[in-house]
């Protein structure tokens, strides 16, 4: 069965027909006559999967009062029963994994590989959160005052806003959902309009939990459209939270609209990630962590390592074992055992290919790679050689980030010089180094180090695991989703303190003869 059937198979077992609804409330699917219908084709083989209608204005106004209606049945339901419809989400994850992972890739460009690595990201929230359901806990504090007891709780905020990006196209979304789901939370989702597919997927799967378990329409909502849309939810006022996923352009007019109505923002932005390499690393264990970072989902992660900064000292072995390692890499369909798949659209590739033009008039060095690929097996045009540049950190090309599989050799002499590097851009999600001496490693972790959410020592900049917070600082946003505390984001916190004496003391002494 060729990849295109078995996506159209599982897509008609699903209900997705050619022309899709775009808005859903989980169990009614609107569709309006009047919505923009966008086609959605594979950057695999350019093929045609299937199209998706835009939300309308008037189908986000029923979206929006929906959701609203099933927050004040969803906040009464005890947190553990809310972690049953979300185990039970987990284990049809379970039963759709291959499927939906095979849609994942094809529709977004990944390995397989990825694609069932994304789902299986899912799978392993929904299990934190079910634990998580019954640990929502609260602090209790000595009060100043006699006979009286402080303690503090915490409430779910109400409707949340998800905004995800196209490179995870539905990970970040349980990764949100999930933990607002089991703390209260009724949430909506715009996913990427260039992976939509995926998200009507996830969608469809999670009707099926609401209408078993009898659970109120608008409990999961889904709407599509482009920046429009993201910025109706930014702008409600109904809508407290919003987690948005993507660039740096889009989380200053998210947070900003957010910050005019005082409501609360959750970033995930872009990353500029670097790897240190001492003279004490061992480099056949680097090598692996700096080849899957740089050219691990062609380049479009947010945790992709995009440069690498190396010990004069080794800098000439480096840089021939990574061109010898980047010769090996197979191109092609990503559902055939290829390391390297495509990017998700021409417009990247042309932005791949500007970056190189620029790198090379601001006096860099290509050492391999800088082709976009043709002929048969890339007749999607979206295929691209992986690439290694020798540059400068100072360059505007490095200090900006280019989704695509770029890599810039950066050299340094002393560690304080490449940590100084490291920090020296705006960008500020993942960090790594590799070294066996302890003393590198832990000036790297210090508060002097790596000035980053993420910093690994001797593990590459991707690969987060769902029981840590997952986010960075300075323009990478300052949020954090999936694991420890994440979980408070999506709540308020409440200070209570309860008076079981007889007598009500004031402040200062203050008494009132009555």
């Amino acid at each position: 069965m060729t990849n295109q059937v078995a996506t159209n198979s599982f897509l008609a077992k699903l209900g997705i027909e050619s022309i899709n609804p775009g808005t859903s409330t989980g169990k009614d699917n609107f569709m309006d006559s009047n919505a923009e219908v966008k086609n959605i084709h594979s950057p695999v083989d350019g093929s045609l999967i299937g199209s998706i209608a835009y939300t309308t204005a008037e189908e986000y106004e029923k979206v929006v009062t929906k959701a609203e209606e099933a927050y004040q049945i969803w906040r009464k339901i005890p947190a553990p029963k809310r972690g049953e419809i979300v185990r039970q989400y987990g284990n049809l994850l379970r039963e759709y994994k291959d499927a939906l992972g095979r849609l994942v890739s094809f529709e977004m460009g990944k390995s397989l590989q990825e694609g069932l690595g994304e789902v299986q990201e899912m799978i392993d929230i929904c299990d934190f959160a079910v634990g998580l359901s019954r640990q929502l806990h609260g602090l209790t504090m000595h009060s100043e005052r006699p006979n009286h007891r402080m303690y503090e709780q915490w409430h779910p905020v109400g409707v949340v806003g998800i905004i995800s990006a196209f490179n995870f196209p539905v990970a970040v979304w349980s990764w949100n959902s999930m933990l607002a789901a089991i703390c209260g939370d009724v949430c909506i989702w715009k996913p990427s309009e260039k992976t939509p597919l995926s998200a009507v997927a996830c969608q469809k799967l999670m009707a099926r939990i609401i209408e078993e378990n009898n659970l109120p329409e608008g409990l999961f909502c889904l709407i599509n459209g482009d920046y429009k849309v993201g910025e109706w939810m930014s702008h409600d006022e109904r809508i407290p939270l919003v987690s948005a996923t993507g660039s740096v352009r889009m989380g200053k007019a998210v947070g900003s609209a957010l910050a005019q109505r005082f409501g609360k923002a959750l970033l995930e932005l872009g990353g500029n990630n670097a790897i240190i390499l001492t003279p004490n690393a061992n480099l056949d264990l680097a090598m692996v962590g700096v080849l899957f970072g740089a050219v691990g989902t062609a380049g479009q992660r947010c945790t992709t390592t995009r440069r690498l900064i190396i010990h004069e000292s080794i800098y000439e072995q480096v840089k021939e074992k990574l061109v010898k390692a980047y010769g090996q890499l197979t191109i092609g369909n990503p559902l055939e055992s290829n390391l390297v798949g495509p990017l998700i659209d021409k417009a990247a590739v042309n932005a791949y290919l500007n970056a190189i033009e620029q790198l090379k008039k601001e006096g860099g060095k290509v050492l391999c790679g800088a082709e976009v690929l043709s002929g048969p097996g890339y007749e999607s045009g979206c295929y691209v050689k992986p690439t290694i540049c020798e540059a400068q950190n100072s360059y505007k090309i490095v200090q900006s980030e280019t989704f695509a599989p770029i890599l810039y050799l950066l050299k340094y002499s002393a560690l304080e010089e490449a940590i100084a590097l490291q920090n020296g851009v705006k960008q500020g999600l993942s960090s790594a180094i590799f070294t066996n001496h302890m003393q590198e490693a832990e000036e790297f972790l210090s508060a002097w180090g790596s000035d980053c959410g993420i910093a690994n020592v001797n593990i590459g900049t991707s690969g987060a695991e769902i029981g840590g917070a997952f986010g960075g600082e300075k323009e990478t946003g300052g949020g954090r989703e999936s694991g420890s505390d994440a979980w408070k984001a999506y709540m308020r916190r409440q200070t209570n303190t309860l008076n079981f004496g007889k007598e009500l003391p004031l402040a200062q002494g203050i008494k009132f003869d009555l």
